[in-house]
Order: structure tokens, then C-alpha cells, then sequence
């Protein structure tokens, strides 16, 4: 049984950094909204009690019954779920005279288990509104900070479960010693093994698919991507030729991705057929220019396409998908079933139409873990350390309307690009980087004649997780010389510019 932490979610902006920092200590972890019943099941061995964008003393607060939960484990509450706990205690919380936010220095006041070999003062980061005016009886002091009076704390007593608060986030990066807080807790207080790795995740999991397929047949789509990739490659280790993936060149791939992406398909050893659905997709895109069109007409042909291959295998029952962890947890709210955060792609779309059951091997993984995960298999590097794409292509990166011609020419120019981030040794300094083709055409000089031709635009971000992101300060001689060679090899552009806009207020795509 693997051993499990469990989060309990109240709408904090860091509670994924929270699961990042207790799986990479490898232990297992999953995040829940507050408001969902669980059980007490064999191999739960904590609780997290996430922050919150809310008060604990306004009117409907979210709240869960701490008493209760420390019968059965320890707890640990993170800034709203440490005033929480203090105050279902009896302890007092209110406004605190200024707002901390940023950087405090951590002064220790007592030693114990929690703060093992945490430096006597320690920085750490502070977000919140709302202090522990006074810690409820029976509750011991542990650390402080020169703004506040509670920066950590513990309940006494021997009967229960350890409880544990602290005000700071150890999960974020400004908390120098937070992952060793954290780690503290579910080593010392939990008694976790830290026995969770890649190694013990494929064993794991390649089983869990035995059971669940059986001799069933599963379908799937794959993109070439990290995700798709890594998904099958665990699904064809439990059941071998039984997989049957379908990879579509719906004419918007980068160059000769199709080609070389079957190619490393064929060397894994997965079953993968591959369908030249090109002109099907110019045809459709004819005279579209609306973003939201286009990606609804390459979503809507892409399940069309798949759906006539998938009835040229008999039998099939289950479909094979590469769902991550941020997929899953970013399409529940923590505010109840009726509010959405955002619906995914990877958790509806196909399974509607198809009416087939999913096999989802890594919806517990995030991305960081998934390339671990895909490296321990073996999968060539050229996959596993992949940009991110977008599922349109480069559709969403011609702005206006979408022809064969564009698609050469934007091909031509990202392939210069992107190979020359590579042999430069960027690339694995940006998230993610392409070319954007622009619907504007500028006068330009080439020997003696004059051009007019079309203008592309270079995109490169640095980023953690692509939900924030600030553009990369690739340096300048790099560029000129990407431009240089784009302008003197892809007849049909004659201007290069470079994006310097960062997320937010910016996108990563232009559409």
C-alpha cells in the first residue's frame, strides 16, 4: 500500500507548490477540496491544511473539523489552516495591524520535531491578512517573527495525534528552509518511508493497468508530446500489442514532425499508426480568421478523424489518455460542484463521443514528475525534454487565416529557430519558445529589389508551470543571428521581431 499525504485545498494560489514540495521529498500526495468527504484508508499517514484567499472570521469561512482529524493522524495547517486550527481551539485571530507580505526572519523559540536542524532565525515568506492574535490553551509557541507573535506552533498533550500550525509558506521558494519544514513533518511526525520514486511508480502503476485492462483493448491518441508519450509507454508495458495508438497529421505539426515522430514511436516498440489527414484540415480552415473558430474546427475534425480509425478496430473498449495531475485538479473548485475553474481538454472531449472508459496512468503526476517518470522508461530525449505545443499547431500561430503555404513558410522559420535554441544550448533555458506567423506584410530590401513580404514574430518564455510567465532575455547576438538566417533562407519573410510581453498580461500563444 502506498503511503499517502493528504492536502486539503481552501482556494490557496500555492497549494500545488505544497503537493510539488512533499512529492519531492517522495512521498506520495493528493490534493482534495476542503468541502469532499475521504476515508481514513490504510496508508494515509497525514494531513496538510492548505491557505485561502479568505478570512477565517468571515461569515461562511471554510472550515473542517481539525478535532476530528487528529483522532486518526497528525496535522499540519499552512497559514489560513494554522488561524483555522487555532481557532476552532479557542484561540483568538484578527486583522493584523499591517498586512505581511514577503520576506520575515523566523526566530525560533522552542526546539522540537517540526523545526529539526532549522537555523535559529530563518527567512521566510509570509502572505496573509489575518494573525494568531493569542494561541489557544494547551497550544505551545515555536517560533515568532518580528511582526508577528505566531509564526509557528503545536498543540500539547499526548492523547491525539501531533497538530501543527505555522503562518509562513514553506512550500514556496522564499522560504529557504520551508522544504525542510515540510520534510520534518512527514518524516519526524507522519513516519513517512520516502519511498515514493519513479522506479516505484512505473512498478506500481504498470500492474494497477493489469487489473484494470485485463485482455481489453485500448485505443489512443497520441500527439507526440511528453505526456501522450510517457502514457502509452506504461499502458504498452501491461498490455503490449493490445494498445493501439493513432497519431493524426492534421497539417499544422512542426517540420517533418510527423516523420520523425513515428519514427521514435516505432523505436519505443508502440503500436502507432499514423493518418495523413492534412488536406481534410486546410480544406475546413479555408477563410476561417476567428482564433476560437479554428481551434474548434481542429478539435471537432481531429475527433472525426479519430473516430473512423478507432471503428477499424474491432473490439475496443477503453480509451488511453495523458491526463496529468494540473489537468485534473485544475477542473474541480474548491468552492463546491457548481463552480468549474476550468474545463481541460485532456478531462473531456473525446471519452463523450466515444463512449468508451478511460485509462488515465498519470493523472496523479505533475509535469516535472511525469519527465522523471518518462526517463526512468527510457523514452529518447528529444520527447521527454519537449517544449510544450499547443494541441492546435501551428494554427494558433498563423494569426488570420490558414493556408499551405502559410504553414510552409512558418515551418520553415520555426525549424531555424528552434534548432538553432538547441545548438546554442538554450533551449533548456526557456519553457517554451516558437515562431508566430504575422498577418502583416512590410517593405523590405534584398540586393538591389524591393520585397514585401511577411513578418515573424519570435516567442520564448521562461516559466515553472505555464501558468505565470516572463520573456526570455535571450541574448542579442543569438537573435540577429536567427533573424539573419530566416531572412536569407525562407523566401516570403522579410522582417523578424521578438515578443518581450510576459504572463500576465500577455498569453504564452498569440491566439
Amino acid at each position: 500500500m502506498t503511503e499517502k499525504i493528504l492536502i486539503l485545498d481552501f482556494g490557496s494560489q500555492y497549494t500545488q507548490l505544497i503537493a510539488r514540495a512533499v512529492r519531492e521529498a517522495n512521498v506520495y500526495c493528493e490534493i482534495i477540496p476542503y468541502n469532499k468527504s475521504f476515508e481514513f484508508e490504510e496508508g494515509l499517514k497525514g494531513i496538510i491544511l492548505s491557505g485561502s484567499p479568505c478570512s477565517v472570521n468571515e461569515e461562511n469561512a471554510p472550515d473542517v473539523d481539525v478535532e476530528s482529524f487528529i483522532k486518526q493522524l497528525p496535522v499540519l495547517g499552512i497559514c489560513y489552516g494554522a488561524q483555522l486550527t487555532a481557532k476552532r481551539f479557542g484561540g483568538h485571530v484578527a486583522k493584523s495591524n499591517k498586512r505581511e507580505y514577503g520576506r520575515a526572519i523566523l526566530q525560533k523559540k522552542k526546539e522540537d520535531a517540526l523545526l529539526q536542524e532549522v537555523s535559529e532565525q530563518s527567512q521566510v515568506w509570509m502572505s496573509h491578512s489575518d494573525t494568531i492574535k493569542e494561541l489557544p490553551e494547551g497550544f505551545d509557541l515555536l517560533a515568532e517573527t518580528e511582526s508577528i507573535p505566531v509564526a509557528a506552533f503545536k498543540k500539547n498533550g499526548t492523547e491525539l495525534n501531533p497538530l501543527y500550525g505555522v503562518q509562513f509558506h514553506p512550500e514556496v521558494y522564499h522560504s529557504k528552509e520551508g522544504k525542510k519544514v515540510l520534510r520534518n513533518f512527514l518524516v519526524n511526525i507522519c513516519g513517512c518511508s520516502q519511498d515514493w520514486t519513479p522506479a516505484h511508480f512505473i512498478t506500481d502503476t504498470v500492474e494497477l493497468l493489469k487489473k484494470q485492462i485485463g485482455d481489453k483493448k485500448v485505443i489512443m491518441a497520441l500527439s507526440g508530446g511528453v505526456d501522450s508519450t510517457v502514457a502509452a509507454t506504461l499502458i504498452h508495458k501491461a498490455i503490449g500489442k493490445n494498445l493501439y495508438g493513432i497519431f493524426v497529421d492534421n497539417g499544422v505539426l512542426r517540420k517533418d514532425e510527423f516523420e520523425s515522430v513515428l519514427e521514435t514511436y516505432n523505436k519505443i516498440g508502440l503500436n502507432v499508426t499514423g493518418i495523413d489527414a492534412k488536406e481534410h484540415f486546410y480544406t475546413k480552415l479555408a477563410g476561417k480568421t476567428d482564433p476560437e473558430e479554428k481551434r474548434k474546427i481542429i478539435g471537432g475534425l481531429f475527433i472525426d478523424v479519430f473516430q473512423d480509425e478507432s471503428k477499424k478496430i474491432e473490439g475496443v473498449e477503453l480509451l488511453g489518455q495523458g491526463t496529468i495531475y494540473p489537468d485534473v485538479i485544475e477542473s474541480v473548485s474548491v468552492h463546491g460542484p457548481s463552480v468549474t475553474i476550468k474545463s481541460h481538454h485532456n478531462v473531456g472531449g473525446l471519452p463523450e463521443h466515444l463512449h468508451l472508459g478511460l485509462v488515465e496512468p498519470l493523472r496523479s503526476l505533475f509535469k516535472d514528475e511525469v519527465r522523471k517518470v518518462g526517463r526512468e522508461l527510457g523514452i529518447p530525449s528529444e520527447m521527454i525534454d519537449r517544449h510544450p505545443f499547443p494541441g492546435p499547431g501551428l494554427a494558433i500561430r498563423i494569426l488570420g487565416e490558414i493556408t499551405e503555404e502559410k504553414v510552409q513558410l512558418l515551418q520553415e522559420a520555426d525549424h531555424i529557430y528552434v534548432q538553432a535554441l538547441k545548438d546554442n544550448n538554450l533551449y533548456a533555458t526557456v519553457w517554451q519558445a516558437g515562431a508566430i506567423l504575422l498577418p502583416v506584410k512590410s517593405v523590405g530590401v534584398m540586393g538591389d529589389e524591393r520585397t514585401y513580404e511577411y513578418t515573424v514574430a519570435l516567442r520564448a518564455v521562461t516559466s515553472v508551470d505555464g501558468m505565470t510567465a516572463d520573456w526570455a532575455h535571450l541574448p542579442y547576438e543569438f537573435l540577429a543571428d536567427v533573424s539573419n538566417e530566416i531572412i536569407n533562407n525562407v523566401r516570403g519573410i522579410n522582417r523578424v521581431v521578438y515578443d518581450i510581453s510576459s504572463k500576465p498580461p500577455a498569453t504564452i500563444e498569440w491566439e
